[in-house]
């Protein structure tokens, strides 16, 4: 069995835990840099990606967080966890982890009150996903090497390049598991060389 963390800074940790534990893997709330090294996959959730950044740096998570990446593990962004793994930030000089090769915008999608629901379908996941989009960033464009897994009316809110997964909304806010145990099985394929 996989151990799947979820960066517990900010953001629905709990509903992305659940949905971990509903697709069959153990799930672990990460609080401190040294839970990482246990980990075979790394969920970054939604929230609010400046304040995930501020906690991140004052924690000492950055430098780690790379690692992660560098080591060849993967990892899952959404909603906020998107923009911060994205090579480039509409408006921003510098990323945050920098990782995914991706440009976002965030809020792009308008304010919380313009938060809506719309069924999209997900490459290698399913033809039909309820997907609910709070403040959501989206992709504007994606570089060598980055699959496009969904789009909501010409924009760009799912890819995966590689080891990274990343969407612009919060699947974890449904009983839809099928875009965790999509990581999962992702995770199993990066520790044990095929799907377990």
């Amino acid at each position: 069995m996989v151990k799947i963390g979820v960066l517990a800074l900010q953001g629905a940790v709990r509903e992305h835990v659940q949905s971990v534990i509903a697709s069959g893997a153990e799930a672990v709330e990460v609080k401190t840099v040294g839970q990482l090294k246990d980990l075979d996959g790394l969920i970054l959730p939604g929230g609010e990606s400046t304040k995930m950044r501020k906690l991140i740096d004052k924690y000492g998570f950055m430098e780690e967080l790379r690692a992660f990446a560098a080591s060849g593990r993967p990892m899952f962004g959404t909603c906020a966890g998107l923009i911060l793994l994205a090579k480039n930030i509409v408006g921003y000089d510098e990323p945050h982890i920098g990782v995914m090769d991706v440009t976002v915008e965030r809020n792009s999608f308008g304010r919380q009150r313009e938060s809506f629901e719309a069924d999209l379908e997900i490459k290698g996941v399913a033809n039909a996903f309820t997907a609910v989009f709070i403040r959501a960033p989206h992709i504007v464009e994606v570089g060598e090497g980055v699959e496009v897994l969904a789009t909501h009316n010409d924009r760009i809110v799912a890819a995966r390049q590689g080891q990274f997964l990343g969407c612009s909304f919060h699947p974890e806010l449904t009983e839809d598991h099928r875009l965790a145990a999509y990581f999962i099985k992702m995770a199993e394929e990066a520790k044990y060389g095929q799907p377990a």
